[in-house]
């Protein structure tokens, strides 16, 4: 029977009460399927009720076969090699190195797998990692670690394969590997990510969000073009809603109006006295009767007017994509940005992975950063923003600069929003920090929530509101790995927010769909050699 997983009824909430999933019902089947949704809509939750790692609210899971799930990145022990990460083969593997200098017995021989080193190599092959089995795992470097994982994950031979956000510390050639596994895949898969190129892999896309699970066919394109006529026919239904509003609060007057003219006419009847008493009184009465039950009717239909209003509304909230608004630079094109000569820098000052590097950059030039993991590029974006000093040559930053690092490390965890922005711009009153906030979607009481309550995505928007969204945004804009903690809505929403920046960008990002919107001038690439970047031209 292919694998399966099926959602009955299923919620959860966090141990604060707040509901993370609410009364989903669905199932994955035996198919690639890519999980998508904005930052804290539970898919990574998810993905650990399917597991059993979480215990539901309520309803239930139930899965058919195996599943095996690739976490987000975490910090190994000091003493964790690469086997520790292959499911029980740490003894076995002890039993081969025994039994190779002569010290097992022959029962153990009897025991012994002689195919599970070759297995455990193929494995690592496979995710492009050639590495020893017995290697510390804090020597290698997180796109290696995530390797090392996926290919013990792929050795269990899981029946569902559950990837979360499996390529956010790859290079290029990491996410080839992974790509490549998931073409051959012909199980069940799960698969967490904001990966535009490899949820374009997908045989379906299943979006989270607060009206529940909704299943799109294909891959990201064809997900793509779907919410765009999603997009459309929820705001014609709003638009439907809001006219209906409008012409049932018209009618509503026109009682009114109505009304209160026959009510006119009724007490200039009534002075003059030209009927009698008792049949105005019954004729009062029925007039009454009959405004009440007409106005209970106009109230029954405003209030589902209203009704209809809001959740139109809803529905084009969570549809409606992020936005990000940059105030102009005015940075002229012949203004030097930026300039190395002879630099050379790193965390070991005899073996500087940043070697006799020299560049230039002018006007609102963009530049992209490229090579392989634990090529330096985050060093040299290090030095480039002065968070470290270099051994030797000089940097010259001839502009006002800002630099978001993966972690946006400039944010005090422990000050609210408006307290950062506030901090990194002294300058700013509160209706100029107010209104910055709001351009990056922080509005209202969202200004006030601390820092260490934002997910990952959230710090990164939060960040590019306290440094590019006040009125006069540095001109260069120094960016690593910015999508790599983003859902969608937001790098497509921080994709049109930098296309129209007029300053200078220089970037680091495995992500070749955003630096192809991004109209990348030129790639610097840091190979083995030292002396000027190898410059691969604008794409």
């Amino acid at each position: 029977m292919p694998a399966s997983v099926t959602l009955c009824n299923l919620s959860w909430s966090a141990p604060d009460g707040t509901a993370v999933l609410s009364d989903l019902n669905f199932s994955f089947a035996a198919e690639r399927t890519g999980l998508v949704g904005r930052n804290g809509s539970g898919k990574t939750t998810l993905l650990r009720l399917i597991t059993g790692d979480l215990a539901p609210s309520t309803g239930n899971v139930t899965r058919t076969g195996t599943a095996g799930l690739l976490r987000q990145s975490l910090l190994p022990e000091a003493s964790d090699t690469v086997a520790d990460l292959f499911f029980e083969v740490s003894s076995a593997l002890e039993l081969i190195n025994r039994a190779e200098v002569g010290r097992a017995s022959v029962e153990e021989l009897a025991e012994a797998d002689w195919t599970l080193p070759a297995r455990m190599e193929r494995a690592l092959h496979r995710c492009g990692l050639a590495v020893d089995p017995q290697a510390p795992l804090l020597g290698l470097s997180g796109g290696q670690r995530t390797r090392a994982r996926l290919a013990a994950l792929l050795f269990a031979e899981p029946d569902v394969l559950m990837l979360d956000e499996p390529t956010n510390d790859l290079d290029r050639a990491g996410r080839v590997a992974v790509i490549d596994i998931l073409r051959d895949w012909r199980q069940a898969a799960i698969v967490v990510s904001h990966d535009r190129e490899l949820l374009e892999e997908m045989d379906a896309i299943v979006e989270l969000s607060n009206l529940g699970a909704r299943r799109y066919d294909g891959g990201y394109s064809a997900y793509h073009t779907q919410k765009q006529e999603k997009l459309a026919a929820v705001r014609q239904d709003l638009a439907d809603a809001e006219k209906a509003r409008a012409e049932q609060k018209r009618r509503a007057q026109q009682a009114a109006e109505r009304k209160a003219r026959k009510d006119s006419r009724g007490r200039r009847s009534r002075t003059k006295g030209d009927q009698p008493k008792v049949l105005m009184d019954a004729r009062k009465e029925r007039a009454e009767g009959s405004d009440g039950t007409h106005a209970r009717l106009r109230n029954d239909r405003r209030v589902a007017a209203e009704a209809k209003v809001s959740e139109a509304r809803e529905k084009v909230e969570v549809v409606e994509p992020l936005t990000m608004e940059i105030a102009p630079t005015g940075l002229p094109r012949s203004r030097t940005v930026l300039r190395l000569e002879g630099v050379s820098g790193g965390p070991d000052p005899d073996r500087p992975i940043i070697r006799n590097r020299s560049l230039v950059m002018t006007g609102p030039e963009r530049i992209a950063v490229t090579g392989p993991n634990g090529s330096g590029k985050t060093t040299l974006l290090n030095l480039v923003a002065g968070r470290r000093a270099p051994d030797a040559g000089t940097i010259r930053r001839e502009v006002a600069t800002a630099y978001l690092d993966q972690d946006v490390g400039f944010l005090v965890p422990e000050l609210s929003l408006r307290e950062s922005f506030c901090r990194l711009n002294p300058e700013a009153n509160e209706t100029e920090c107010r209104a910055a906030l709001a351009r990056f979607r922080f509005r209202s009481d969202e200004a006030l929530r601390l820092i260490n309550s934002l997910s990952g995505g959230e710090r990164l928007r939060a960040g590019l509101a306290c440094t590019i969204g006040r009125s006069e945004p540095p001109a260069l804009l120094i960016l690593d790995e910015p999508t790599n903690h983003l859902d969608l809505d937001g790098i497509e929403a921080l994709e049109a927010a930098l296309t129209s920046y007029d300053g200078a960008l220089l970037l680091v990002s495995h992500d070749e769909a955003f630096l192809d919107r991004l109209r990348i001038d030129r790639r610097v690439s840091l190979g083995e050699q030292p002396g000027s970047f190898v410059s691969l031209g604008r794409t």
